[in-house]
């Protein structure tokens, strides 16, 4: 795995910003900044991951479809389905705030919403119109397996369509956003995974933005 530090470009006034490589369990094992900072972690994978939620176990993973896909599994601490990450396909920022931050919200529910905002924002900064998912947690039959598949507070849409995956880590510390965005959407892999097929799964809004245009709106908006 290998780390850029802090980013010259893009920035976000206030905020930490660095890259970081690697694959998809090693960037999810990482530490946290210490001390806690306003950071975003621009992340890229080097290779194809599937990243389970916490309360997911691999013996529910099909690993001889996994393995044809030449898949690599991981696991991560915050909660939801699992998600599927691709190398220049996936947009993958994590945000942390620290608990004294204006954004902090001991409502974990409501505690998303802020970021479906700056995610709306940035859309619309690159032109895509958006809304933020203010209601319950929408559960379909593959929501449990597949983060994609469900609607939870504070995710993002575009004509219904999910396009903005997030999940939330909180400790006495502040609390690490992940957020991931696709550019491309291939359902086969998950579905095979999962044991379902492609037609089981819902709609996916994707973005044809280059990577380095969504990861500069996001900042934009935070600073």
């Amino acid at each position: 795995m290998t780390s850029d530090g802090p980013r010259l470009e893009p920035t976000a006034p206030g905020w930490q910003v660095e890259r970081r490589r690697g694959s998809g369990a090693e960037l999810h094992a990482l530490d946290w900044p210490d001390p806690l900072e306003p950071t975003v972690w621009l992340l890229d994978v080097e290779r194809p991951a599937l990243v389970l939620g916490s309360t997911q176990s691999a013996s529910t993973v099909d690993a001889i479809a996994l393995t044809g896909w030449g898949i690599e599994l991981a696991g991560r601490r915050s909660g939801g389905g699992a998600v599927l990450l691709v190398p220049g396909q996936s947009v993958w920022i994590d945000v942390f705030i620290p608990a004294s931050h204006l954004r902090w919200d001991a409502d974990v529910n409501r505690s998303f919403h802020w970021l479906g905002e700056v995610w709306v924002a940035a859309l619309a900064d690159l032109g895509v119109e958006a809304a933020v998912h203010r209601g319950g947690l929408v559960r379909t039959a593959q929501s449990d397996r597949v983060c994609f598949a469900g609607l939870g507070a504070g995710e993002v849409t575009i004509a219904g369509a999910k396009a903005v995956g997030l999940s939330q880590r909180r400790t006495r510390a502040g609390a690490r956003f992940q957020c991931v965005v696709h550019r491309s959407w291939d359902s086969a892999p998950l579905a095979a995974i999962a044991g379902v097929t492609p037609e089981d799964l819902p709609p996916v809004a994707t973005l044809a933005n280059p990577v380095a245009s969504i990861e500069t709106a996001l900042l934009r908006q935070l600073a």
